[in-house]
């Protein structure tokens, strides 16, 4: 199975109107289209049922003491952790494209979209627990919400769209589920899966720098 999105090749930048945020010469940063990119697949294994999409940035700081902080910068080596941006199942098995903007086009939701709730379905992303506690953004981020890396991160941000061909039509998941929920729903249940990988930063200096594993 192939997956694919004429917004971006394998390893390449993502667009920033398919991120949550771009760079702003004044305040760092600020709030951009956030549409969904576009995605088509093919060589489907004949028995798929359904589809599911994940989107997970694995490069998030562990350590958030000095995220998004003046005078502070994030090193590359730091110990990263996932972060959830999309997660979308239920995808009836003769679709073979998304098209940009289907799921997210309105910018940035404060306090999250409320997400398709029939077929396709979409979860919870990370947003939900990042923005707790935030007056103006705290609330359930449901569907797409795009990159927004810390602005002073040393390391560009690999966020990596996996496709799953399942043997079933639906998961049996239900309510505010979370990528965690879908993965154990899928055991057992994959038939093939393909991913496509974009890059993102909204740190100048970041283009000059290197991961250090």
């Amino acid at each position: 199975m192939q997956l694919t999105s004429p917004n971006f090749a394998d390893g390449e930048r993502i667009p920033g109107e398919n991120a949550f945020a771009v760079p702003d010469p004044d305040q760092h940063i600020v709030f951009s289209e956030n549409r969904n990119p576009a995605f088509s697949w093919d060589d489907v294994p004949e028995n798929t049922r359904s589809f599911a999409l994940l989107c997970i940035d694995p490069d998030v700081p562990s350590i958030g003491d000095d995220v998004n902080v003046e005078g502070k910068t994030i090193p590359a080596d730091l110990p990263r952790v996932d972060f959830v941006h999309w997660v979308l199942i239920d995808i009836p098995a003769d679709v073979r494209t998304i098209e940009e903007g289907a799921f997210s086009k309105g910018g940035v939701v404060p306090g999250g979209k409320e997400g398709r709730h029939d077929s396709p379905r979409e979860g919870v992303n990370d947003y939900t627990d990042f923005f707790a506690g935030d007056t103006e953004l705290e609330g359930t981020y449901r569907g797409y919400d795009g990159p927004c890396p810390p602005w002073n991160d040393l390391l560009p941000h690999r966020y990596v769209f996996t496709l799953y061909a399942l043997d079933v039509e639906a998961l049996p998941v239900s309510g505010n589920f979370t990528a965690r929920d879908v993965l154990e729903a899928m055991e057992g249940h994959i038939l093939a899966e393909a991913s496509l990988t974009g890059t993102y930063s909204l740190n100048p200096a970041a283009q000059s720098s290197t991961r250090q594993d």
